[in-house]
């Protein structure tokens, strides 16, 4: 009897510091994205953002390490890890579409439910060791998020201070 398995020292296909150093990366690039939504007091911060992403990247490590190792002899082929991808994706995008609600007649939290998606696809990324694309992502996110905050802000703040001084 194998008594690594009673325990749940099941050997995995990836090194083990390399699945600490992917869960690792994915926490720190969702943590970018939702510093930028707690800086701006958006309901889901940094803690939504770094739960998502190493969600995200736990649940595709998983469903990489099912792929590697399961047996192939049986003829009827491996399991298939985009299944699992995919349960990802619809999972974030119910945690997403938790967080977009109607105030009167405008809506709230799309900004917020799509970061929570892009944070999810980044510990995507990451689990998969697309380590350059996970962090360009990221970079990119926390870029769009806080640019065109700004931007938006000038534009109609300006727009509304030039209305003002109409007559």
């Amino acid at each position: 009897m194998d008594i690594g398995n009673e325990f749940g020292l099941v050997p995995t296909f990836l090194p083990t510091h390399i699945i600490a150093i992917r869960l690792l990366i994915a926490a720190m690039l969702g943590a970018m994205i939702g510093f930028e939504r707690e800086w701006h007091t958006s309901g889901a911060g940094l803690r939504t953002h770094i739960l998502v992403s190493v969600a995200a990247a736990l649940f595709t490590i998983l469903a990489f390490e099912i792929y590697h190792t399961l047996p192939m002899d049986d003829g009827r082929g491996r399991a298939d890890p985009i299944r699992a991808v995919e349960a990802v994706t619809a999972g974030i995008a119910f945690l997403g579409a938790g967080a977009i609600f109607r105030n009167g007649g405008g809506v709230q939290g799309l900004t917020t439910g799509a970061g929570m998606w892009l944070a999810g696809a980044v510990g995507l990324a990451t689990a998969l060791g697309y380590y350059v694309i996970a962090t360009g992502t990221a970079l990119l996110a926390v870029l769009v998020l806080a640019a065109l905050r700004a931007l938006s802000h000038r534009v109609i703040g300006g727009h509304l201070e030039s209305g003002d001084a109409d007559p």
